[in-house]
């Protein structure tokens, strides 16, 4: 009930925020977004994500000219990052109150303990036996903090940040967003404290709950309580309706992709209807950051820990109901009673027989 509980808040929350951006008393309006191609090289077919680098090449903005560029650029000095915003400012101005265009900065965490524990003890081992775990005798991997590496990840996309913003004059996001998991909220702070951010636009991030990883058994999907995240993060906003404890993690039990994607959807349409602004910085996960591509109409790219996808996105406020999609219950995830080898490439598994939670959507 608490979960049905939570769903209903985010939806009676949407619904009216969908009315305000779409400029109409109507309330059978919902927003459809799509992925605008041929600005950044992460959404063209021909860039191959597993040897793609953001940082080798300009965050993967295209070297290219812009039909605005004639009478914002006449003597070609103004770099791409200057001639592409004011593109996307010129977009804006003339797309009608029914459509808006963002750019959205998706950054994975950086490297977790859960991240190197499943290296370590072979992703057959982990998924069936150790993820269910809060740790071993070394770490802990309930909601996972950053390990060394991870900090260091961060904090090279950090000093990658700021030499964009003195030598390509990057446009800075102008709201931030983190998951509320603790290795997302360790990599946001990292990735932006202290950089030459413009003092209207401070990095002071809001915890979405909807932003989360994808929800599994596994204990590092499994969310601090409010209390502590307000402890640990004093400037860090929290959304309004946050709940004090995680409602949504069950062990044995995993959200699928279809509630994922439902809940992901939600969050971007409070955030395209509540938030004016135009670049926005949204740190997860990698199986967050897939179900944000799968709603935004972008290709299927895997992002690394520590890295960042920019995302060009047209947002149109459409007339009538939004598709519907049915509500799923959670799945119940294949465990080991006893610990695999090290290493093995197979396990032998069983599934849990408790009744499931409803979806995370539902």
């Amino acid at each position: 009930m608490l979960l049905l509980a939570t769903f209903v808040l985010y939806a009676a929350l949407a619904s009216p925020l969908i009315d305000v951006v779409n400029a109409s008393p109507s309330p059978t309006s919902h927003i459809k977004y799509s992925t605008v191609t041929g600005y950044f090289l992460q959404s063209e077919t021909s860039t191959n994500a597993s040897t793609f680098s953001f940082t080798d090449y300009n965050f993967g903005l295209i070297n290219r000219t812009y039909t605005t560029d004639p009478t914002y650029d006449p003597n070609g000095i103004k770099t791409q990052w200057q001639r592409f915003a004011n593109q996307v400012f010129m977009l804006n101005k003339h797309s009608g109150h029914r459509v808006q265009y963002k750019l959205l900065f998706l950054g994975r965490h950086g490297e977790g303990y859960h991240n190197a524990a499943e290296s370590y003890y072979g992703t057959p081992a982990w998924n069936c036996y150790y993820s269910l775990l809060d740790g071993n005798d070394t770490v802990t991997w309930a909601d996972a903090q950053v390990t060394p590496k991870g900090i260091a990840q961060a904090l090279a996309v950090n000093a990658f940040w700021a030499s964009e913003i003195k030598n390509q004059k990057v446009p800075t996001p102008q709201s931030y967003y983190t998951s509320p998991l603790s290795r997302c909220l360790a990599t946001a702070n990292l990735t932006f404290t202290g950089l030459q951010l413009p003092r209207r636009h401070p990095f002071v991030p809001t915890v979405k709950e909807f932003f989360r990883e994808g929800i599994s058994g596994h204990t590092c999907d499994r969310r601090g309580s409010k209390s502590y995240i307000q402890d640990a993060y004093p400037k860090y906003r929290i959304e309004p309706g946050f709940a004090e404890d995680d409602q949504l993690w069950q062990a044995y039990y995993a959200e699928p992709p279809v509630d994922q994607d439902i809940r992901t959807k939600l969050a971007l349409d409070d955030v395209f209807a509540s938030d004016s602004e135009t670049y926005v910085s949204i740190t997860s996960h990698s199986g967050e950051i897939a179900s944000l591509l799968r709603v935004l109409g972008h290709r299927v790219f895997r992002v690394s820990t520590g890295a960042i996808i920019p995302v060009f996105v047209r947002a149109e406020a459409v007339k009538g109901p939004a598709p519907t999609t049915a509500i799923q219950p959670y799945d119940a995830i294949c465990t080991c009673t006893s610990p695999p080898a090290v290493g093995a490439t197979t396990s032998v598994c069983s599934y849990a027989t408790a009744v499931p939670k409803t979806g995370t959507a539902a």
